[in-house]
């Protein structure tokens, strides 16, 4: 299957965000980064994990260099297919971020299409809580993390309450929210 382009994709991805992530307040926060337009979209190219990892220390440098940014969403699309595949290079991607001194300064999360939580099985809707239309990592600022949670109420449950929701609103309806961002 042929993918569409990358601005294609990136469009999709907005969308996902857009209508997933801040649609089902996944993430409380995602609002004001699109408003304000400091979420930066970068596709990875086909390659290897050396070359991901590459890219993925280009967005650092990105985020580095321009202070206005707060995240970067790095979608794979290209890579990654398996979930097991995507959780060795999350692994990788997380040592990159520690041999770098880059610890503290960013956070680095994960969604896959097929993500799933330890103990889960597919089937189950709160998956789709990290579940994106392509493998990507999601890089963020850490400071400006510890500044939202400081002002938002019960941090702690946000996760808690994103796996309730998609619970309630079930697997068929979680899987066809995300879908219709393909277009």
């Amino acid at each position: 299957m042929e993918l569409p382009s990358n601005q294609t994709m990136i469009q999709q991805t907005q969308k996902w965000v857009l209508d997933v992530v801040i649609g089902a307040n996944f993430c409380p926060f995602a609002a004001k980064e699109v408003k304000n337009k400091t979420i930066h979209y970068e596709v990875a190219e086909k390659g290897n994990l050396t070359m991901d990892l590459a890219a993925l220390q280009a967005e650092f440098v990105r985020l580095d260099e321009h202070p206005q940014m707060e995240t970067t969403m790095l979608l794979f699309p290209h890579a990654y297919a398996n979930f097991e595949d995507y959780l060795a290079m999350v692994d990788d991607a997380e040592d990159l971020l520690f041999e770098n001194d880059y610890e503290g300064v960013y956070q680095i999360a994960s969604f896959h299409p097929l993500y799933l939580f330890a103990g889960s099985n597919e089937q189950d809707a709160a998956n789709y809580t990290n579940r994106s239309i392509y493998p990507m990592l999601h890089i963020l600022r850490e400071s400006s993390m510890e500044i939202a949670l400081e002002k938002y109420p019960n941090p702690d449950g946000i996760p808690e309450r994103n796996i309730q929701f998609a619970r309630d609103k079930g697997y068929a309806y979680m899987k066809l929210l995300r879908e219709q961002c393909l277009g």
